[in-house]
């Protein structure tokens, strides 16, 4: 337990360090003290917050202390992700595509991602099957994409592409003078 507040330094940590001194000074009832009342009027004053972040270490510590880790190893079966980068509204162009395939935390195989300009749904399909053919041979046990990893097309991962920054090794600009 803590000990017990003196109403008197609670009072004091309130009001400013002038007006402080002058009624706790000698004129008043002399009970201001340099080497102590600073220290106590701070404590007093943020006491509060200090009590929250002790409470909050504590109970880190005990859950740290309390919690205990049990790793069970799964034999997971490796499975494939398709990337579409593609904003977020439904009637949007697909911008480009990716594949993966990961087993647990193991990264198995990237498929290196391709821009969507140009290709028509029809022609998008047939790539994605040629792509999960090519899987399975590697995987057999993979007959389809595990699930679509949407993300948008500002984070394409090809070079060179026409929605990031342009480049010093950009194509010249065409420049039409009247």
């Amino acid at each position: 337990m803590s000990g017990s507040q003196d109403p008197t330094c609670v009072a004091c940590a309130q009001l400013p360090i002038e007006e402080a001194q002058r009624r706790h000074g000698p004129e008043w009832d002399d009970c201001w003290v340099a080497s102590r009342c600073h220290r106590r009027r701070s404590h007093y004053r943020h006491r509060g917050q200090v009590n929250v972040q002790r409470r909050e270490q504590y109970r880190a510590q005990q859950h740290q202390a309390k919690v205990d880790e049990l790793g069970i190893e799964v034999d997971l079966p490796p499975a494939a992700y398709l990337y579409l980068y593609r904003a977020k509204r439904a009637d949007s162009p697909i911008h480009a595509v990716a594949a993966s395939v990961w087993q647990g935390d193991q990264h198995l195989l990237a498929v290196r991602p391709i821009h969507c300009a140009g290709l028509t749904g029809r022609r998008l399909k047939q790539y994605l099957v040629q792509v999960l053919d090519h899987i399975h041979e590697r995987y057999p046990q993979i007959q389809q994409f595990e699930a679509e990893i949407r993300l948008e097309p500002t984070e394409c991962p090809i070079q060179g592409c026409p929605l990031k920054a342009p480049n010093s090794d950009a194509v010249p600009e065409l420049v039409i003078t009247p």
